[in-house]
């Protein structure tokens, strides 16, 4: 039987991008890298308690980019931005200075789409026009297989 992992959130940036560049060694080109942004993303759901008042319950989430679509996020997510986000679950675990195993979920985005910017309404209106060409160029590396 195949498995379905597949994950869908409509939310906010919690804080801009934090991004990481990891140097690949197995290239000829040794200037070469591979970036990592990473976010928390805020999505909220409102439902009525018994006594029919309206509860805010607001979910945070760990996403994840790579490559190319980590250097889009660079670039165009701040704090604040509202996204859609399509992706997968991916659960990794690591020892911390203490010895402890520590594990975290993660939303490794496969696409994002901005669909507003409270922070910078007249950098979505200038999006909204033209959204990648100040992005994309002839010399963006398209998305592949993660080196590891």
């Amino acid at each position: 039987m195949v498995g379905v992992n597949k994950v869908i959130l409509i939310g906010n940036l919690g804080k801009s991008p934090d991004v990481v560049a990891f140097p690949q060694d197995h290239r000829d080109d040794s200037s070469s890298v591979v970036k990592k942004a990473s976010f928390p993303l805020a999505t909220t759901e409102y439902r009525r308690n018994k006594s029919g008042e309206r509860v805010e319950q607001t979910e945070w989430h760990n996403v994840v980019c790579w490559k190319t679509l980590a250097e889009i996020a660079e670039k165009i997510l701040r704090k604040g931005t509202q996204v859609y986000v399509e992706g997968k679950l991916q659960t990794r675990s690591w020892i911390d200075k203490e010895g402890n195993k520590r594990y975290i979920t993660e939303v490794v985005a496969d696409n994002f789409t901005v669909l507003a910017n409270k922070n910078h309404p007249d950098e979505q209106a200038e999006r909204e026009q033209d959204p990648l060409s100040t992005i994309l160029n002839d010399e963006t590396t398209p998305l592949g297989d993660l080196p590891f």
